[in-house]
């Protein structure tokens, strides 16, 4: 497909968010007190191409929690270190068809996580960066997030401190994977530093360059370097496919049309390989975790732009 202009860009980034900016739907999430505290007023959009423009509109410049969607960031760092095969077999490439925090969606595999953009999954996928210590492999995964958005991504105590007295729920995760052998290291240090990873904090505009390294090919188009192989991108764009919108990741596939990830924090990426990423960040959350503003306008400047990557040139019969 031929990209869209920079002005039909800029024009379908502001359409969406003027359609969706008084939508009041969902709640921020409770069960981290941080994230409760956040304005749910809040509503950024951007888009960055493959080529290295950028385009954005509302609330662009607030940082904001990263959270789950670090777990794609961690994905591309382990199957560096370890390769796509391997993540697939330790790991899994499957939905689990259960919300993300799922002890049961466990129980039922195996105590196998299925996806790394599961909880379990994320956890378990921490576990396979090759490091040495703690420190070496929360250092590894910062200079990831850091070389995804091409700026020095920081840590937020705050944010940290806040999941870290509230994940007694993944910590047990974590021991379940360690009883059954699909866990790859002290099960509390993957705990922990997978906890460090979904409190850094981001803005919409980080958000667009990240998945643009991706929309690229694994080269940042706003530094020039190469941050993940080539022929890593498209396991990682499938897993996004498969559970990147937790639950509803099946009707995003019919409708959207392309991969996706989320985080509770109320961030939205999706990829367009080849052409360009969509950010989206607001608050309150549908009931699976998912940021309803963001979602919505992601989901319409998808296809404004024709972006599905499931729509073939229509033939005269």
């Amino acid at each position: 497909m031929t990209p869209p202009d920079g002005t039909r860009i800029q024009r379908a980034l502001d359409t969406a968010h003027a359609a969706h900016a008084a939508d009041w739907g969902g709640k921020n999430a409770d069960y981290i007190p941080y994230l409760a505290s956040v304005d749910p007023g809040l509503f950024g959009l951007a888009v960055a191409t493959a080529d290295g423009e950028l385009y954005e509109t509302g609330d662009s410049g607030y940082a904001f929690a990263l959270e789950s969607i670090s777990k794609v960031f961690t994905l591309a760092l382990a199957m560096e270190d370890v390769g796509p095969a391997a993540i697939r077999k330790k790991v899994g490439a499957d939905p689990t068809g259960l919300p993300f925090s799922s002890v049961m969606a466990l129980e039922l595999h195996g105590n196998k996580p299925l996806s790394p953009l599961v909880n379990a999954g994320a956890i378990a996928t921490t576990s396979l960066v090759r490091a040495s210590t703690r420190e070496e492999r929360w250092a590894r995964i910062l200079r990831t997030q850091r070389d995804f958005a091409g700026r020095d991504i920081a840590l937020s105590d705050e944010v940290d401190i806040s999941e870290q007295r509230t994940n007694a729920h993944n910590r047990a995760i974590a021991w379940l994977l360690y009883s059954a052998d699909t866990l790859y290291s002290d099960p509390m240090e993957a705990c922990e530093v997978y906890t460090r990873q979904c409190s850094t904090l981001v803005t919409v505009t980080d958000l667009a360059r990240m998945g643009a390294t991706l929309a690229a090919g694994g080269v940042n188009p706003f530094t020039g370097k190469r941050v993940v192989r080539h022929g890593n991108v498209p396991h990682i764009l499938a897993e996004m496919t498969m559970e990147g919108m937790y639950d509803t990741s099946g009707d995003w596939a019919y409708v959207v049309g392309i991969p996706a990830k989320s985080g509770v924090g109320g961030g939205v990426m999706a990829v367009s390989p080849g052409n360009l990423a969509i950010a989206a960040f607001s608050p309150p959350l549908d009931v699976v975790g998912n940021s309803v503003r963001g979602g919505k306008a992601v989901a319409q400047i998808a296809i404004d732009l024709g972006l599905s990557l499931y729509v073939t040139p229509e033939r005269r019969e």
